[in-house]
């Protein structure tokens, strides 16, 4: 299906675009958790963006890979179809996912980014001084050679002593590693494709054993708006292996809804995953570049909507859950 139309990029959700193209009826483009079928990533809505040049537009081993300028937003990368980020409001969904964790461990030295093959998580992670050594383990090579040269913004770290690149699959990966990392993040797209083995029960075992006594994990966890059911179970799954578990969530203009959320979960008993254990002061925040995060979003983001709050945190009540 071309989503390119009158110097238009449209994004559908995998499910209608199926169904657009008439190549199917949608179902094998839905959404899954441990291999059961969910529902669309956003059915029945649209996003479009304004392009300006095609930079490059490539199917790799895994995925259809597009970058293209936009008029308004900078470069844009899109896989598969869906929009993963954009040079203007990239900074956003980077420093959330990357401080929110790392600014709940006390110490960390050891971290492991399953995915984030752009680059972001990478540069946000090693403005940490504790930091000794990032692991990046992203299953698709395109992915990284294409943000190398078209997203400068994002893919300013690979050439970091600390890093420690794999080319493979996450899911797999992890097999091989127990009580190694501080913190673990997760940086992938939706759980449609290459990216369905990362979200579920069996994937949180693998984190957890991979994760030190007092490790942290953070996840991409959708939006609040359009997954409730899918982040419930998502939610669900994490407290069944963590004492500590709690959902987050940002405004990012070119994600579904606006909204992305963070799934986060930690080892440590009685962990207040909304209270940062080492908080930024606005020196910090400054010198790290910091355009987004700090340490009162940090804590604002758990505050979550009525609606959101009684669907996920039903089970708050039991004293495992913050």
């Amino acid at each position: 299906m071309n989503l390119l139309h009158n110097e238009w990029y449209t994004e559908f959700s995998p499910d209608d675009a199926q169904r657009i193209a008439g190549t199917g009826d949608g179902c094998s483009k839905m959404m899954k958790l441990d291999g059961a079928e969910l529902s669309g990533a956003w059915t029945g809505q649209a996003f479009s963006l304004n392009v300006d040049k095609i930079l490059f537009s490539e199917r790799s081993k895994f995925q259809d890979v597009l970058v293209f300028k936009s008029k308004t937003f900078g470069n844009v990368l899109v896989l598969d179809g869906a929009i993963q980020t954009t040079d203007r409001d990239e900074f956003a969904y980077q420093e959330m996912l990357a401080h929110l964790p790392m600014c709940s461990h006390p110490d960390p030295k050891q971290v492991l980014i399953i995915g984030g093959g752009d680059g972001g998580i990478l540069r946000e992670v090693l403005k940490h001084p504790s930091v000794e050594r990032v692991v990046m383990c992203e299953i698709d090579e395109m992915v990284v050679q294409v943000a190398k040269k078209f997203l400068h913004g994002l893919a300013t770290s690979f050439d970091s002593p600390k890093l420690q690149l794999h080319i493979g699959d996450g899911f797999e990966f992890l097999k091989g590693h127990e009580a190694e990392f501080d913190v673990i993040i997760t940086d992938s797209s939706d759980p449609i494709g290459p990216a369905e083995s990362l979200f579920g029960k069996s994937y949180y075992q693998l984190v957890r054993k991979a994760l030190k006594e007092d490790g942290v994990l953070a996840s991409q966890a959708e939006s609040i708006w359009l997954h409730l059911p899918l982040i419930s179970k998502l939610m669900n799954c994490a407290r069944d292996l963590f004492p500590s578990v709690a959902y987050a969530s940002a405004t990012v203009p070119t994600y579904p809804s606006g909204t992305i959320g963070y799934l986060l979960a930690s080892k440590r008993q009685m962990h207040v995953l909304s209270v940062p254990l080492r908080p930024l002061n606005d020196s910090e925040c400054q010198s790290m570049g910091l355009k987004f995060y700090n340490r009162l979003l940090h804590s604002a983001s758990f505050v979550l909507p009525n609606f959101a709050e009684e669907a996920l945190n039903q089970q708050q009540n039991s004293g495992r859950d913050q």
